[in-house]
This record gives C-alpha cells, sequence and structure tokens, in this order.
C-alpha cells in the first residue's frame, strides 16, 4: 500500500514528539544537560569544644546536696576524697560535708572539668588545708605516725608484708583499717625500702596513742 507525501509528514512529527518527549527534564535551562547540585552552606564540621558554665560554691554543703548542685549547674565528672588523710570512702554521701573543692567557685570551666571534694563525716571538723596521703617517693619509708592504717598500707608497695598490732595492748582485731591511726612504725621514717616487712603500731583515732 503505497503512502503519499501527506502520511509521510504525520510519521516525522510523531516521530520527533516522541524523541522530545523522552529527553530528561531540565531545572536549570539547558537542554538536557545534566542538573547542578546546589551545596550545602554548612562545612558538615560540628563544633566539638565543650561549653562552659560557672563553677558554684560548694564548702559547707552536704556531699549529696553539692553534688546535685553541681550536676544542676551542668557539671558530671565528680569525685570526693576524705580530707582527713584516712583514706575513707564515700559511700553514704549524705553522711559527708564538703570542706573544699578544687575548682574556685565562681570560676568558668568547660562542663567536663573534673570536680573534686574534700570532705569529712557531718560531725567532723573541716581541717584547716586537706591531708595529703603519705608516699613512699624515693624509696623511703615515709613518716606514717598520725596517719590511717589504711593510707599507710596504700602508701607501700603492695607487696610489702605488713603487720599491724593494737599498741593499747588490747589485742583487739584492727578490722576497718580507715579508723585507725599508726603511733609507731618499723621501719623508721626515712629508712630505705628494700623488700623488708612493715610493723604498723596503731589505735583508734578517738583514743591517745601510748
Amino acid at each position: 500500500m503505497s503512502r503519499g507525501p501527506a502520511a509521510y509528514a504525520t510519521l516525522a512529527l510523531l516521530a520527533l514528539a516522541g524523541v522530545s518527549a523522552c529527553q530528561p527534564t531540565d531545572t536549570n535551562g539547558g537542554n538536557g544537560g545534566s542538573a547542578t547540585v546546589t551545596e550545602s552552606s554548612s562545612t558538615g564540621k560540628s563544633d566539638s569544644k565543650p561549653k562552659a558554665a560557672i563553677v558554684p560554691a560548694f564548702t559547707g554543703m552536704g556531699l549529696q546536696s553539692a553534688q546535685d548542685k553541681a550536676q544542676a549547674a551542668g557539671f558530671y565528672v565528680l569525685k570526693s576524697h576524705d580530707a582527713l588523710g584516712r583514706d575513707r570512702m564515700q559511700i553514704l554521701d549524705r553522711d559527708w560535708k564538703v570542706c573544699s573543692q578544687n575548682v574556685k567557685a565562681g570560676t568558668s570551666e568547660p562542663v567536663d572539668a573534673e570536680l573534686d571534694f574534700g570532705a569529712v563525716k557531718v560531725d567532723e571538723t573541716c581541717p584547716a588545708k586537706d591531708q595529703s596521703a603519705p608516699s613512699a617517693v624515693g624509696g623511703s619509708m615515709p613518716n606514717l605516725k598520725g596517719k590511717s592504717v589504711k593510707a599507710a598500707r596504700d602508701a607501700l608497695d603492695s607487696s610489702t608484708s605488713i603487720t599491724t598490732n593494737d599498741a593499747s595492748g588490747n589485742s583487739r582485731f584492727i578490722l576497718v583499717e580507715s579508723n585507725w591511726q599508726v603511733c609507731s612504725q618499723q621501719p623508721a621514717a626515712g629508712a630505705k625500702l628494700t623488700g623488708q616487712p612493715v610493723t604498723l603500731d596503731a589505735v583508734k583515732f578517738d583514743e591517745t596513742c601510748p
């Protein structure tokens, strides 16, 4: 069957219409080009520097109340220690009060800063200055007199053989070592530590050394 010129013209128009319909939509006014992706003005980097806050005053507060106040201010890295140097653990925070703080009140600090409270039991008197724990620096025997038996033990190498005696002569067992104070020691303070055994004579803190 032969087709006239009009038929061929119609077919040509339909073909062109089909090609045009298959072209991708150009959102940028071009002829079928790829659309340009607009980059965000944000670099994707976040400010990793922690925000700062003002450190409150904690001295004189109960330890639990001080910790609650610190957290309310945004500080969550909290520690406490025995301000009397007896190396006691603050197990029941409500039984302790704050004598000192390692960061001065009113100071602006990052909220991830560590706050350390020096504390004593609520019925005890705060020392004028935190009592430091003894230390066997330089391999010499520290002066342990007046220190708790627990602090004395912690100051020595863990391999040290330590004998503890009731200095009152009542032959009591020294169970809670943080409640006992050293009256005398052997070897003497300043002696070279060579792995020799150590002997500590002690009484309770509310008692007087003989």
